[in-house]
């Protein structure tokens, strides 16, 4: 017969064999992937393990899974030396581990450990099989439970053999003194029975623990649990540049954008493997729920498939054959990613803010967007806008010399950057400039600009877009030829700062621009205002006691976190705010990002705009919907429109009731509100 000694190694020996021969393969493939910068800064990655891998902090945002989830994560690693003794003492008879086998308080800990991490266990059960939330659907389900079930598994047999072990009188003697109370609780289970039963039995717990450990490992590379050894190098090696600064395209074959798996880089790879389908990014996503057809959780799944179906094709002999069911055969874009998937992918980042490690989805999309676009894979509508901006510069396809029509008639007149310097570089955008129905508020901000006594002027019709949503549909050529206007008449003004009114144009002067130090800040008019009232330059001279509502823009919050400029400006118009449910960096995308606002409708259940306007009109005693992005103002007027709501709720941009609290008491107020639009008006 084999001794234990004997079998314990070969079941170790075979766990470990079994694991490198699942693991090498998913690493191979992801070593097909191109060159990733995602190196140094060394102290700041540190720095992400404490907080995000260690501390668990982005787990917390949903409380209850996240706090199950924290006690079960922390409650192995503590408990790991109760495996490693198993192991040892299957090895080595009667070997304990000094210290952390011995000594009481340490035994004592890990008792609590162990309860802690089962109540963790049976609150996961229950959440995935009585709750059963929409963000689990098409997660691999069975494999979430039956790890949870393994865990449980290994804890209630390391208790049960350290309770026996108690009866036996072969535990340590702290243990026998008191200090491992829960296994005594367990032991006593088994009183009752004899000294060969419950030695017999004491086999079988050991056997039970050692014996589901040894299988949980070969069991990890195949599925969403591999992140138990993934999410490590994926948080230390997380990308550290701006949310709002995109990676540059990539050339294959003399195309831009992703057209094949191994197009993406292994960083990217190292996501999909990282992926825990725990379905976060899925439940803040605006095109998830409206109907759509995007699912940034299940993106992951099907490029993490799709890389070890076509992986291992390749591995095996890289070569295409005319079967239709060979994985070289299979498109990525159009057959794996459908095309109304990319396209229904509005960047507003919530799926990269909500997943707690760092897993990309925005990126990797617009990257397959560049290869769409060179196949002419788009609608008539983006097309369509797209030519009038390599044209006129401009979305709406009008005149550069109508750009600044705004300012007829305006007194003083606007100063013209070109000819006279000024501190104030106010970059409009299209839609400010462009949109008739926005002219009022473009105005107003131009008076309240004026009456803070700002020193600012404009590029009249030497702006052009500034390319934020161009790149952001994956048109890296048309971004870098208006980026490349832009800075050419840029660089021949006289500024010290720069502020824009559109969270869009904010997001890439700032962090894709290089403005080579011409300007010492960009400013989103809300941070400007800000500044103003601390300072005591802008007159505000009466309150307006409104209860409003505000909505954070995406570009704004999220990309660039700016979350409390606005907020304390209206403070200090003397409104009261009611937040939304969802606010700040969990604010719901208007659904114009990402160049959304120039394509077609899609067969959707609710727009976003529309859904963001129910939540609002759920709110107590609120006037007002207030905003900071024309885009948003576009959006959401037609949303009360189309919702019904006209009478109910008035949309607001801020800068209107700014101006408002500049006149006097005795003054009439004179702002409107602008009128419902389309959301995607170019004429």
């Amino acid at each position: 017969m084999i001794s234990k000694p004997i079998l314990v190694l070969l079941a170790f020996l075979a766990s470990l064999v079994a694991f490198g021969i699942r693991v090498y393969p998913r690493f191979s493939h992801m070593m097909m992937g191109q060159k990733a910068d995602c190196f140094g800064n060394w102290l700041e990655r540190i720095k992400a393990l404490l907080v995000y891998f260690a501390g668990q902090a982005r787990l917390f945002r949903f409380k209850d899974t996240g706090t199950a989830h924290f006690f079960i994560f922390w409650g192995f690693l503590l408990l790991f030396p109760t495996i490693l003794q198993g192991i040892l003492e299957g090895l080595f008879p009667e070997f304990v581990l000094p210290v952390l086998g011995t000594f009481g308080p340490i035994l004592l800990f890990q008792d609590l450990i162990a309860v802690a991490v089962i109540v963790g266990v049976l609150y996961g059960l229950y959440y995935r099989l009585v709750v059963k939330p929409e963000r689990y659907k098409k997660s691999h389900q069975f494999e979430g439970s039956l790890v949870l079930v393994f865990i449980f598994t290994i804890m209630f047999s390391l208790l049960c053999t350290n309770g026996l072990m108690q009866n036996l009188g072969e535990a340590p003697p702290s243990a026998m003194a008191g200090w491992r109370p829960v296994s005594a609780m367990c032991g006593s289970l088994f009183e009752g029975m004899s000294e060969h039963a419950q030695h017999t039995l004491k086999e079988l717990f050991y056997w039970i623990h050692l014996g589901v450990v040894l299988v949980f490992l070969p069991l990890l590379p195949a599925g969403k649990h591999f992140h138990v050894i993934t999410s490590l190098p994926a948080v230390f090696l997380r990308n550290l540049e701006p949310p709002g600064k995109l990676s540059p395209a990539q050339t294959f074959d003399g195309l831009p954008g992703v057209g094949k798996v191994e197009n993406f880089t292994w960083r990217q790879m190292l996501d999909w493997y990282t992926c825990s389908e725990c379905g976060r990014c899925q439940e803040v996503c605006p095109a998830y729920n409206s109907g759509a057809p995007l699912s940034p959780k299940l993106l992951m799944m099907d490029l993490r498939d799709h890389l070890y179906e076509r992986g291992a094709a390749l591995r095996r002999n890289g070569r295409t054959n005319n079967d239709v069911h060979n994985p070289l055969n299979k498109p990525l874009t159009g057959d794996v990613i459908a095309d109304e998937t990319l396209w229904a992918c509005t960047t507003c980042y919530a799926c990269d803010q909500e997943c707690p490690l760092f897993v990309e989805h925005v990126q990797p999309i617009v990257d397959m967007r560049r290869f769409l676009l060179t196949q002419q894979r788009v609608g008539n509508e983006l097309m369509s806008a797209l030519n009038n901006l390599r044209r006129y510069g401009n979305s709406f396809g009008k005149s550069e010399r109508q750009r600044a029509l705004w300012t007829k008639g305006f007194n003083p007149k606007i100063k013209d950057i070109r000819k006279s310097p000024a501190q104030t570089l106010w970059f409009l955008g299209d839609y400010a400039s462009y949109n008739p129905t926005l002219t009022e508020i473009t105005q107003a901000t131009a008076r309240v600009f004026t009456k803070a006594g700002l020193d600012f002027g404009v590029l009249y019709d030497a702006e052009r877009n500034a390319g934020n949503d161009v790149r952001r549909v994956g048109e890296d050529g048309l971004f870098e030829l208006l980026r490349q206007k832009n800075k050419n008449a840029l660089e021949k003004c006289e500024y010290e700062q720069v502020v824009t009114t559109d969270p869009h144009t904010y997001n890439t002067l700032k962090n894709e621009y290089e403005l080579n130090g011409k300007a010492t800040a960009v400013y989103h008019y809300t941070e400007l205002l800000d500044k103003l009232i601390a300072a005591g330059q802008l007159p505000i001279k009466r309150k307006l006691g409104y209860t409003v509502t505000y909505h954070d823009p995406c570009y704004l919050g999220r990309y660039n976190n700016v979350y409390d400029p606005p907020r304390r400006v209206l403070k200090a118009l003397g409104c009261q705010i009611v937040e939304m449910p969802r606010n700040r960096d969990r604010a719901l995308c208007c659904g114009a990002g990402g160049g959304r606002i120039w394509m077609e409708e899609q067969n959707v259940t609710e727009r976003p705009s529309e859904n963001r306007i129910r939540e609002a009109i759920g709110l107590t005693n609120v006037e007002y919907f207030v905003v900071a992005c024309p885009k948003d103002v576009t959006m959401y007027c037609d949303a009360v429109k189309t919702t019904g709501n006209e009478n109910t709720l008035q949309v607001k941009d801020l800068i209107e009731l700014v101006e408002e609290a500049l006149q006097d008491e005795s003054a009439t107020a004179t702002t409107v509100s602008a009128p419902a639009d389309s959301e995607s008006t170019h004429s």
